[in-house]
């Protein structure tokens, strides 16, 4: 095996360590490793792109997935919509109009595993149960965010039963901006014409959601978060990774 192709799981191992960090360190640390975290993430999912599905594919999925999702976050900072009012601290890095940097990374991050879980799942309506993961992970991952002052809602009611801080129209936002990524996504990108090794995203996504209800349950005290988006996520992760047992060679 060529050395390059074992860059995804060296990403993937990063990733997990500062998963595996994240509830353990505080203050500039914390923040550090929640950057971190991003980057790692989403260089992960566009190196294993590559490596299975060609650098082209991978460049499309980078410009389109972190283009749509920077476009989204301008538009929401500076308008209040699709979200709802909102504003970025300054502790996630540098910032370009009212966005900082690492955000595109982040819808990078989360479009990866979810398209191609969505793809494994349904032929034809990939684009719907993409947008539905894409939601779904937001709601972890928006009051974990909100907790840790990374970003606020200027007025977070009406909230998702059992997610406080984080109103309503941020998932219904979430969702339709979700909807457009995966159109283009699924329109753009063509299925893999040949059987790939998606190991990596795979593990992430499943590694992901077991430590997004652990970590709500046993370090941030919110098992009411834990309970909601579990089920929410898990209705994506856990047939998906049946089907990737099914489908082993």
């Amino acid at each position: 095996m060529r050395p390059w192709r074992a860059l995804p799981w060296v990403l993937a191992v990063v990733t997990v360590g500062l998963q595996i960090a994240y509830p353990l360190v505080s203050g500039e640390t914390l923040r550090l490793v929640t950057i971190g975290v991003v980057v790692a993430f989403a260089a992960t999912c566009v190196a294993h792109a590559a490596v299975q599905r060609g650098a082209l594919w991978a460049l499309g999925f980078l410009v389109v997935s972190a283009g749509i999702g920077f476009a989204a976050e301008v538009v929401g900072v500076r308008t209040g919509w699709p979200f709802g009012a909102y504003s970025y601290g300054r502790s996630l890095g540098p910032m370009a109009a009212g966005v900082p940097m690492v955000v595109p990374l982040a819808w990078t991050m989360i479009a990866y595993p979810v398209l191609v879980a969505a793809r494994r799942l349904t032929r034809h309506y990939a684009w719907l149960v993409g947008a539905y993961g894409m939601v779904a992970w937001d709601v972890f991952l928006d009051p974990q965010m909100v907790a840790d002052r990374r970003w606020r809602w200027h007025d977070p009611t009406p909230s998702l039963p059992g997610v406080p801080d984080v109103p309503l129209t941020n998932f219904a936002g979430w969702f339709g901006v979700a909807l457009v990524l995966m159109l283009l996504l699924t329109a753009l990108l063509p299925r893999d014409p040949r059987p790939v090794s998606d190991a990596v995203p795979a593990l992430l996504l499943g590694w992901t959601f077991v430590g997004y209800v652990l970590g709500n349950l046993v370090w941030f005290g919110s098992p009411s978060v834990a309970l909601v988006g579990g089920i929410a996520l898990g209705l994506l992760v856990i047939p998906y990774l049946w089907r990737v047992w099914e489908d082993r060679p």
